[in-house]
């Protein structure tokens, strides 16, 4: 059976609100505004934390409220309140009032009716026993421990949320959607004559926990969080200086989510901040390299049936074979700069305002042999993971630490490295790039990207891939 109800009833017949009178509401703060809508939200959340071989948090959390925004050219006024109730909606209704005209005005742009079903209407939260989520746990401590005896350290997390939003406009457009997601993270310390390393491991997405009850597939990610631990003792200190770098599929693609996708979202181009600003139809990565956001992929992270402003998502691309096709657009942005809006208009939550944001953005496959790539390379670093990196969107300058990195030595990967960092400018790398792979491959689930404050979950992607002439940043001379 399943376990949620319509949003009518969440918010409708188990709140202080009415429907029609919300409505009218709506209607009334909205009169004379270029667009605007009421979000509103119910969310469930449990994490459950293991470390030092047994239970150390457990946490449940529920918050309901909403967001009404009015919209006049650049200004927004937007008013939120974790009370469900008229009285609060009133109130937010006088503030946004305060940028609107009165006068009769068409909205220009008008959601998809009908979203998408990506993923599961259930409730993580709640389809998986408590016990068993924290069985789960203890049962990764137990295998990891007798696998190693080097292991001086197991932590583990389990997390689930769901979030039921809805989307009432002044015309009479309704969108609703039911958002489920998990996380499973594996960390291990390991030591060896007196030098101590670590290895991580995560994997998430929208789907319910069943999974990962699975001992197969729990036991594959804590295999890699020892396998990464372990490595990190024979690393040796990476080379330094400009080179050839290959990058491994899946979650590398996070540098392209940071040095050129946000530089493809709307604001940033429609105010002329980003690198990117006034290229459509121009070259501004080799040819080949084809750049996709697409919210559409079912059970992925970043994936959305609907944006939150009831747009409906979808696939977008962004840069085909080297050339700048488009920018991802709220409703805002899209209309300002006279261009549809993309389906990409984002907030973390109903006290949050609506900024253009990705998805799941990755980049498509080539033609190479992942092999052929790397044995193209006499003397470079292959890039298999990266922990954190930095962009400045005005400059397109990035930054990014290896947390898994080999050295390339006459075509074949040789000694692990450690320290090794990714230094560039994102529309120069993409420049730079002289062979694909035909490996695309998208991160395990664990992306949460930040903008003004704002963080919300997005999936990244892309194929092996070789990049001329790029500086790495060691402790070694290369």
């Amino acid at each position: 059976m399943e376990n949620y109800k319509e949003t009518n009833d969440l918010f409708f017949n188990m709140t202080e609100l009415n429907l029609q009178n919300t409505q009218k509401i709506v209607k009334e703060a909205l009169h004379g505004a270029d667009d605007g809508e009421l979000f509103l939200e119910l969310s469930k959340s449990e994490g459950i934390a293991w470390d030092d071989g047994k239970l150390k948090l457990a946490s449940y959390d529920t918050t309901q409220g909403f967001g009404l925004r009015a919209i006049m050219g650049e200004t927004r006024g937007y008013a939120h309140s974790g009370s469900l109730n008229t009285n609060s909606l009133k109130k937010a209704a006088e503030t946004v009032k305060a940028i609107t005209t009165g006068r009769n005005v068409n909205f220009s742009v008008h959601p998809a009716k009908n979203s998408l079903p990506l993923y599961s209407k259930l409730n993580p939260v709640e389809t998986t026993s408590f016990q068993e989520k924290v069985d789960l746990l203890g049962k990764i401590d137990r295998y990891l421990r007798a696998k190693d005896n080097r292991i001086k350290q197991v932590s583990c997390s389990i997390s689930g949320s769901w979030q039921a939003v809805r989307i009432i406009r002044p015309d009479g457009f309704q969108a609703e959607d039911f958002r489920p997601m998990v996380r499973l993270n594996i960390s291990v310390v390991v030591e060896q004559d007196g030098r101590r390393e670590s290895g991580a491991s995560g994997s998430g997405g929208r789907v319910m926990f069943d999974s990962w009850l699975n001992e197969e597939k729990w036991q594959s990610q804590a295999d890699e969080a020892l396998r990464l631990a372990v490595l990190g003792l024979d690393t040796i200190p990476a080379p330094a200086g400009e080179m050839e770098v290959v990058l491994g599929p899946g979650w590398p693609g996070v540098m392209l989510h940071e040095a050129v996708g946000h530089g493809l979202e709307g604001d940033f181009n429609r105010k002329g901040t980003s690198v990117f600003s006034g290229k459509i139809g121009e070259k501004v990565a080799s040819k080949g390299v084809t750049v996709i956001d697409d919210g559409t992929i079912p059970d992925k992270r970043g994936s959305i049936s609907i944006d939150d402003e009831g747009m409906q998502s979808r696939k977008n691309i962004l840069i085909e074979d080297g050339i700048l096709c488009g920018y991802m657009q709220d409703r805002q942005n899209a209309r300002l700069m006279g261009v549809e809006a993309t389906g990409n208009g984002r907030r973390e939550n109903y006290a949050s305002h609506v900024m253009p944001r990705m998805t799941n953005t990755f980049m498509a496959n080539g033609e190479y042999e992942p092999e052929e790539i790397i044995s193209s390379v006499k003397k470079g670093i292959y890039a298999v993971n990266f922990g954190g990196g930095q962009v400045d969107i005005t400059s397109g300058k990035f930054v990014f630490s290896a947390s898994e990195a080999y050295l390339i030595e006459d075509g074949k990967p040789t000694s692990p490295l450690k320290g090794a960092t990714l230094i560039g400018n994102g529309p120069d790398a993409m420049n730079k790039i002289s062979m694909i792979g035909n490996d695309l491959k998208l991160d395990n689930g664990v992306g949460t990207c930040g903008k003004e404050g704002q963080g919300v979950p997005v999936g990244v992607g892309q194929p092996t891939l070789k990049m001329n002439g790029i500086t790495v940043g060691g402790t070694e001379a290369a």
